[in-house]
């Protein structure tokens, strides 16, 4: 650890954002709102977005509606569809950069590698691996579950003399056309682009390890009298907005009281499967085995026609190694390849790696999270004050728009932010025992979820903690951190 040493003649900015997707751009909004303009964002990227500019491959997009997923306080009445598409989602995160004054606080391509906690002078100390040092009072950490790829570890992955590249990581310049493709997993992202590439290459292989459980994406494109109705009377879109929030939120019935109310969207899900895929052999191999909702459940009308054309092959066996020229599965079978796809998600339940944060003590989060991350209200962490998560530990969502639970976080935030920078307040800690107390709670709900129901899935941990999401409504979420109670924070006066 690098123990800083601050002086008087530092800058301190009184709060520092890391990270430039929805729940950055949101942060800063509302500080500005609040009247606080000492503060930056640092983006290691070239520009804001987040998991929406990183994201860029073929056939990306939402599977929340667009006008749910969307800040409640900046509609945007001329969506173009009722599912939005990567480059839409991007486009309105750079016109809210520009629409609220965020440019000039935005320090793109720079990258934090440490936090550290200064105890006695009460600031952080931020570098980068750009060599820079940043210092403020306050540190909100914005860097989504959604933002680190995983690449498993394969074996003989790095003699593979072909090329290499996560989803996430899009490799815009090589010519898929005429190639034989791998593509490794069949979760979101796999559904997406794999019916856009499957016919520009001469053969595509799937290795898919489980199947998920897919219903159909019920998008169309938006009509020009509904974009009028949205611009002119904007009364009309916030109620098409809340009958959305609604619906959404009536679907996590199944998910967090009980999973046996999930039979109607497995009937529906089934019937997707079987009215979609007509060789019962193939349908056996897309039948999950597990109940639906515990892994992710996915949506789209494509997916199941990509997999029946004569040039694409469903692998289940496992992967034994890669070679210099393909897969070799676990039945012996060569796979000779020119590309390998890797549609294997997200480090979801280590996000803030490979940052290394410092607390009080030098203790590190990463050896307090070494049995997975807890947070109180997934915003505050025992031992790091006056630093606050945006979509930290166990805020994340399977049935609603994450938008809205952002806006729940950054409002508490501001709250605690605004009474750190009153003047009369050093420091702002959750109690470690109301911290504790919190995360039991949370577990033992989380244990009567669907989540819990026995398969694994990237919203738990290696041990099998459940570390991604909120085991309830999202309104609930939103009564709890509708203010912050003090009483639960150790407050440090001057």
């Amino acid at each position: 650890m690098t123990n800083p040493e601050l002086s008087a003649d530092d800058a301190v900015h009184d709060v520092v954002i890391i990270g430039a997707g929805f729940s950055g751009i949101c942060m800063g909004i509302k500080l500005r709102e609040a009247g606080i303009e000492n503060f930056v964002i640092l983006e290691r990227a070239d520009d804001a977005g987040g998991t929406w500019r990183a994201n860029d491959y073929p056939g990306c997009a939402c599977d929340i509606p667009s006008h749910l997923y969307s800040y409640s306080f900046e509609q945007k009445p001329d969506w173009s569809r009722l599912f939005p598409c990567q480059a839409e989602i991007q486009g309105y995160l750079l016109q809210c950069i520009e629409k609220y004054g965020l440019r000039a606080h935005l320090r793109t391509n720079t990258t934090l590698e440490q936090a550290t906690y200064d105890d006695e002078n009460h600031r952080w100390k931020m570098l980068t691996r750009e060599g820079e040092t940043y210092i403020a009072r306050a540190l909100v950490s914005a860097m989504g579950g959604l933002s680190r790829a995983a690449i498993p570890a394969l074996p003989g992955l790095e003699t593979f003399k072909g090329r290499t590249f996560h989803s996430a990581q899009w490799n815009h310049d090589y010519d898929l056309c005429g190639k034989q493709v791998a593509v490794i997993g069949t979760g979101a992202s796999a559904v997406q682009f794999v019916p856009q590439i499957v016919d520009k290459v001469e053969q595509l292989v799937l290795f898919q390890r489980t199947p998920p459980w897919i219903v159909p994406r019920p998008d169309r494109r938006i009509f020009a009298w509904e974009k009028w109705l949205y611009r002119h009377i904007p009364f009309t879109q916030r109620l098409f907005r809340t009958f959305i929030y609604w619906r959404q939120e009536m679907r996590g019935i199944g998910f967090t009281i009980s999973s046996k109310l999930m039979g109607k969207a497995t009937d529906i899900a089934m019937k997707h499967l079987q009215n979609s895929v007509a060789d019962p052999g193939l349908r056996q191999a897309l039948t999950p085995d597990y109940i639906i909702g515990c892994k992710r459940i996915l949506i789209s009308n494509d997916y199941y026609a990509a997999l029946q054309k004569e040039n694409l092959t469903l692998v289940t066996s496992g992967i034994q190694r890669i070679t210099e020229a393909g897969i070799v599965t676990d039945d012996g079978h060569k796979h000779p390849l020119d590309a390998i796809i890797f549609g294997t998600g997200f480090h979801a339940t280590d996000p803030l790696t490979p940052t290394r944060i410092f607390g009080i003590g030098g203790r590190e989060l990463a050896d307090d999270w070494k049995d997975g991350p807890e947070a109180f209200l997934g915003i505050s962490v025992n031992g790091y004050p006056n630093m606050f998560l945006l979509m930290g530990p166990n805020t994340g969502l399977g049935h609603n728009s994450m938008v809205f639970m952002i806006e729940a976080q950054v409002r508490y935030t501001l709250s605690l932010l605004q009474a750190l920078l009153s003047g009369r307040i050093d420091a702002i800690d959750v109690k470690a025992g109301d911290q504790a107390t919190y995360n039991t709670k949370l577990q033992e709900v989380l244990a009567g979820t669907v989540w819990a129901s026995g398969c694994d899935s990237w919203y738990q941990t290696d041990e099998g903690r459940q570390a991604v999401l909120w085991p309830g409504f999202t309104f609930s979420y939103w009564f709890r951190t509708r203010r912050p109670d003090l009483g639960h924070y150790t407050i440090r006066e001057r």
